[in-house]
């Protein structure tokens, strides 16, 4: 072994990565560690480990969900770089599987955090035999949607534009195909996500609520294969194989023809004429130049169009690019490097009646750079840092005719332009064996941009066209917000098996959705912070108790949360999103505040896989500004139109062998809040 940079008087460190001997991806959700002293240590998700111990001889364990398990005999006289490859289970063990999820539970410092591998929840039951990203999301704790098929999820009461969803380091803002049946990320190309309630890292900004982080498989470096399928809905196809001896690739493809299911309809529904469909592609690239990097390159695009009858058309797509290089500087020290680009836009077509017939379209483009570090001084620190930069390019609309005999008059509406930065620094410091702190701040500032012409208004009134004092024009810097994001949480090991856990974040966010409807919809448009339009902000403290059972195959947790929104935008009675030149006449500032508790018991491994969870919560909103004479509620707090008090969640798996299962998924919630209309009108025949 090569001597490392450093010596620990009495004990010596031990690095390396963890990867898959056939295809060589990374390996995290594994477990290293020594039977006799008791002493294991968790993979990151890029696969690598580092684990400090005596002197001398040892035997390690390496275990891991659908792994089959190795041991490795080593004698340490210094520190030194052990990479350790595994194989895929093809048969099932009967002794006992240690994953470094499960030591996870109690040992790790986050708190509100979900780790899934895609093979661990491939077996869920979701709709049409295609596993759904994020129907599996929908099923943890905490995480509702205001409906069965749906698109956005709402997380700890937070509403669906608080979440930021990463693909491949790039922003996804329209996460699902087909209305909600599918998710947008194809299963034969994912390999593993993480979900964040709380304990958010300090790399990770630009949302209140929650991250979800989604990346791809590295393709097969052995040899060249590929999957294909046919289901009700939908076919997918992938590819993955080397490109020489440091190369390969992935090539993933998914369609739909669904246009049949529309067709068998009841006439009376109005959708028997309709069409739907979409499809998806993503590529992926990954180059060795030495043991110390890697770059990765990755691609997405997608594409959906449905209509419901031959005059209204409707069409939206997602595009992804990004390239990642990772850099080992040293044994202490890990250098991610990333680069990209995003877009999401849609055009609606209303082409019914020829002289006012038109087509209405949005688009958002974005350009991002990232630098991200780990640094482990020590065995007791590790500490990240780095820096965000996004830059927002914004067309809130356009409303063109149709065609050359529409009578539509143009309307474009002003573009909108943002640089979004932000530095910091986080420290996960292992003060004692119990008594662990992982604390961090985030710097954000958000630089908005001109060109462009704004109103300034009335101080002491709300908003509109009647208090406007000043029209401004600018071309550089128009309005800087800036803040601190602060992030702090423990845990304290009471016994081997159980700890206690506190956590508080606080989180800005710059960019707002405009909706009239409580799900993501194709037709959202998004509204960057400006003059006028201030961030939203979020504090949220969060507590709880965590416990393994019968050697670590039963994980209990019980976490509670309060929380804090300001400047969520609400909408005035009659407000007019579309094509609205001063969205700030039709909004208003509205503070929030979401509650509750949440359990759950895991089963993750041996024959029967599973979870049940029960979350109590309640969301709630008020409108609390001194300038609104009729405020809801008369100035109290009101539920949000997405509380679900209650929300019981069951998913099951068990192998009868290694070729069959059952699977099992159940979901129970208490309703919604309505509004019943009292009366119904006619007008026109309608």
């Amino acid at each position: 072994m090569g001597e490392a940079s450093r010596a620990i008087t009495g004990s010596v460190i031990l690095s390396g990565n963890v990867s898959n001997y056939k295809t060589g991806d990374p390996m995290p959700c594994i477990t290293i560690f020594n039977r006799d002293l008791g002493i294991g240590v968790t993979i990151d998700m890029d696969g690598n480990y580092e684990i400090e111990l005596p002197a001398g001889r040892h035997d390690l364990f390496v275990q891991g969900v659908g792994l089959t398990d190795t041991k490795r005999q080593i004698l340490l006289h210094t520190g030194g770089a052990l990479d350790i490859e595994l194989e895929e289970q093809v048969y099932e063990l009967d002794e006992l599987t240690v994953s470094s999820e499960r030591i996870a539970n109690v040992r790790a410092t986050t708190m509100g955090v979900q780790r899934l591998k895609l093979a661990a929840v491939k077996n869920v039951p979701t709709a049409f035999g295609e596993i759904g990203i994020l129907r599996i999301v929908m099923s943890l704790p905490g995480v509702k949607s205001v409906g069965e098929v749906s698109s956005g999820f709402n997380v700890r009461g937070g509403s669906t534009d608080q979440n930021l969803i990463l693909f491949n380091e790039g922003t996804i803002y329209n996460p699902t195909h087909l209305f909600g049946f599918f998710s947008a990320f194809n299963p034969d190309v994912v390999s593993e996500m993480e979900l964040y309630k709380s304990s958010i890292p300090s790399k990770y900004g630009g949302r209140i609520s929650s991250v979800l982080d989604i990346n791809t498989r590295e393709g097969n470096k052995e040899k060249l294969t590929g999957s294909a399928s046919i289901g009700l809905l939908t076919s997918r196809l992938s590819f993955e194989g080397p490109m020489g001896k440091r190369t390969n690739f992935l090539l993933g493809g998914r369609t739909t023809y669904s246009d049949w299911i529309l067709k068998r309809l009841p006439e009376k529904s109005g959708y028997k004429n309709g069409k739907a469909g979409f499809y998806d592609l993503n590529a992926a690239v990954n180059h060795r130049f030495g043991e110390r990097d890697l770059l990765t390159v990755n691609g997405y695009f997608s594409h959906d169009r449905f209509s419901f009858n031959e005059y209204d058309k409707y069409a939206y797509q997602n595009t992804n690019a990004s390239a990642k290089w990772r850099h080992i500087f040293g044994p202490e020290t890990v250098g991610n490097f990333s680069a990209g680009y995003d877009h999401y836009g849609y055009t609606t077509t209303e082409s019914e009646q020829e002289e006012i017939a038109y087509d209405l379209s949005f688009r958002i483009n974005q350009y991002f750079a990232k630098a991200d570090f780990t640094w482990k001084p020590h065995t007791d620190h590790e500490i990240s840092f780095g820096y965000n930069g996004t830059f927002y390019d914004l067309m809130p609309g356009k409303y063109l005719p149709h065609r050359e005999n529409s009578l539509i008059v143009p309307d474009i509406m002003q573009k909108e332009r943002a640089l979004e930065s932000a530095f910091y620094v986080g420290d996960n410091w292992d003060i004692t064996d119990k008594f662990s702190i992982n604390a961090g701040i985030r710097y954000s500032l958000f630089n908005v941009l001109g060109p462009r012409t704004y109103n300034l208004y009335v101080s002491d009134e709300l908003p509109s066209l009647e208090t406007v004092t000043e029209e401004v024009s600018g071309s550089e810097v128009l309005k800087i917000w800036h803040g601190a994001e602060y992030r702090l949480s423990t845990r304290y090991e009471i016994l081997d098996n159980l700890s206690v856990k506190a956590g508080f974040n606080t989180m800005r966010q710059y960019i707002h959705k405009l909706s009239n409807t409580t799900i993501m919809s194709p037709t959202d448009t998004w509204k960057l912070s400006d003059v006028n339009i201030r961030p939203q902000t979020g504090n949220q403290i969060a507590a709880g108790i965590y416990s393994n059972l019968m050697n670590n195959n039963l994980e209990l947790s019980l976490e509670g949360y309060y929380k804090t929104m300001n400047n969520y935008l609400d909408y005035r009675s009659g407000a007019e999103l579309a094509m609205n030149h001063h969205i700030e006449t039709d909004v208003l500032e509205t503070k929030g505040r979401a509650y509750g508790v949440e359990f759950m018991i895991k089963k993750p491994g041996g024959k029967l896989n599973s979870w049940v969870s029960y979350t109590y919560s309640h969301t709630q909103l008020r409108q609390k500004d001194l300038r609104i004479a009729e405020p809801m509620n008369g100035g109290d707090w009101y539920v949000a139109d997405y509380d679900k008090p209650h929300e019981l969640k069951f998913v099951g798996n068990y192998k009868f062998t290694r070729r069959y299962s059952a699977s099992l998924n159940c979901d129970y919630s208490t309703g919604r809040p309505v509004t019943l209309p009292v009366s119904k009108y006619w007008y026109n025949g309608s």
